[in-house]
């Protein structure tokens, strides 16, 4: 077993018991435990505030097949530094998460790195290419949480309402890349508006969202399936889920932290750390985006972390893959934007990064309570920081926040009982 801990003078928030104090918590066993054993390390964490581990639905981890840009391994280090304790993984890798085999590997090698729980998604498709289904049921035998085709849209309406139905069966939930196939292959890399007109690139409309968005919460109605619309970048499409939302259905759909600090204003054309998919849109459905996760219209957060090479961003705008990196960013941007600026409280900040997530995969709520696994995050939500490219443990770089200054970050992070990151340095 891992050392025993504890954790001294900080202040406790558990949205699961309502927890809201200053304590002490010990953790030994690999639990959250009552009483400290003997010999137990002591770490004074006074004026941080001490919270659940996070969760995040949505990750790129790169292997198998891209691991220049980012391995299982790396990706865990990135995500324990970031206050992440689960991660769900993306099936867009070479080969995709379309066989029980390619599942159980990723699963494999998530529990081989030990930093967080890396749980894998299953691909609908086979290959991802929307055509035929994968064999679902094996999938989640293999420990498939959720089934998507992340980076791909399922664009035929026949095989979508089937995975919806299988999906529903195996009671897990279908999480989709909401995008119309046919007006991204035109070529767009950016959203499609007055900045796209300015800098003369093609443009990504957000009719192409709203229009998938629409089309599978009707399909999810039909089938009685649970469907999660991933980074919703567009009012339209946000709009479709409060409405879906009104009649009960169960939908939901998730913000992503560069969708709420930016907008295509903010992009600089020469860097293409600000190409992402779907796009950085207008300055109002930006606004929108904030509107919807205040009331509970996106419920959680996700940082569609996007790792790629510095070669391959060289390549410009037009020509580089689309992506940034998220894990440790996340805090601070999600806190800096909206608890900082007094739209969400600490309380209702932490419960879209764990308690939301948690319900969205039909799992238990991360929580402080004695004899709970011991996943837990230390944040400093006081001093300031800069982000630095340089100082990112993902093995990729590419983010358009360097240099930002951000209040928010986790300085001890703890995964099953074993400390996984303490202020800044690897473990």
């Amino acid at each position: 077993m891992h050392e025993p801990l504890i954790l001294r003078g900080g202040h406790l928030l558990d949205p699961v018991t309502g927890r809201d104090e200053v304590a002490d918590i010990v953790v030994a066993d690999g639990v959250i435990a009552e009483r400290a054993p003997t010999g137990a390390r002591i770490l004074e964490i006074a004026g941080c505030l001490v919270v659940p581990g996070l969760i995040d639905l949505h990750v790129h981890l790169r292997e198998p097949g891209g691991e220049e840009n980012e391995t299982i391994a790396s990706g865990s280090r990135a995500a324990a530094r970031g206050g992440f304790t689960t991660v769900v993984a993306m099936p867009n890798t070479k080969p995709s998460h379309d066989t029980a085999e390619t599942v159980a590997f990723v699963k494999r090698r998530g529990e081989e790195a030990g930093l967080t729980r890396v749980l894998p998604s299953g691909a609908i498709t086979l290959e991802r290419k929307g055509k035929v289904l994968t064999d679902m049921a094996a999938l989640k035998a293999a420990g498939a949480v959720a089934f998507t085709d992340d980076g791909s849209t399922v664009q035929d309406d026949a095989v979508m309402e089937a995975a919806l139905r299988e999906a529903a069966r195996l009671g897990l939930p279908l999480m989709d890349h909401a995008q119309d196939n046919l007006v991204e292959r035109q070529g767009g890399v950016m959203h499609e508006g007055a900045m796209s007109r300015k800098f003369g690139y093609p443009g990504i409309p957000s009719s192409a969202e709203e229009r998938i968005i629409r089309r599978d919460i009707e399909l999810a109605a039909k089938t009685g399936a649970r469907l999660h619309i991933q980074h919703v970048t567009a009012a339209e499409g946000a709009a479709a889920i409060r409405e879906a939302r009104s009649r009960g259905l169960p939908v939901t759909g998730e913000l992503t932290p560069h969708h709420l600090a930016l907008c295509d204003e903010d992009i600089d054309p020469a860097n293409a750390d600000f190409k992402m998919n779907p796009p950085l849109r207008s300055r109002d459905d930006r606004t929108a985006l904030i509107k919807a996760c205040l009331d509970g219209t996106l419920s959680c957060f996700a940082t569609d972390h996007a790792p790629h090479s510095a070669d391959k961003k060289a390549r410009g705008f037009l020509k580089g893959p689309f992506g940034l990196v998220g894990l440790e960013t996340a805090i601070g941007l999600t806190w800096s934007e909206l608890v900082e600026k007094g739209l969400l409280t600490p309380r209702d900040w932490l419960v879209r990064w764990t308690v939301e997530p948690a319900r969205i995969l039909g799992l238990p709520a991360p929580t402080l309570q004695a004899g709970a696994p011991a996943d837990l995050a230390v944040l400093d939500i006081t001093r300031p920081w800069t982000v630095d490219r340089a100082a990112l443990v993902s093995r990729s770089k590419n983010t358009p926040f360097h240099g930002r200054v951000l209040r928010g970050r986790a300085v001890v992070t703890v995964c099953a009982g074993r400390l996984t990151w303490e202020d800044g340095a690897r473990r």
